[in-house]
């Protein structure tokens, strides 16, 4: 795979920052909601948002890519 850009990688970053904090959210929400329905709507999504972040993950492992951390 060609090397990635420094605006890619940022980009990358970001993404991933971003889905880490919508899991978060999504998590403390669950947390509070009480109807059956909402509730597997709110795991579902929680579960999609474990997915896509692992698959990142997985991206970056597989092709040796450093992600900078915010400071």
């Amino acid at each position: 795979m060609r090397t990635l850009s420094e605006i890619e990688n940022l980009s990358l970053a970001a993404v991933l920052k971003m889905e880490s904090d919508a899991l978060i959210m999504q998590r403390a929400i669950d947390a509070i909601i009480t109807d059956e329905d909402l509730k597997r709507q709110s795991q579902s999504s929680i579960l999609a948002a474990e997915g896509r972040i692992k698959g990142m993950q997985q991206f970056i492992s597989e092709n040796d890519i450093l992600v900078d951390k915010e400071k």
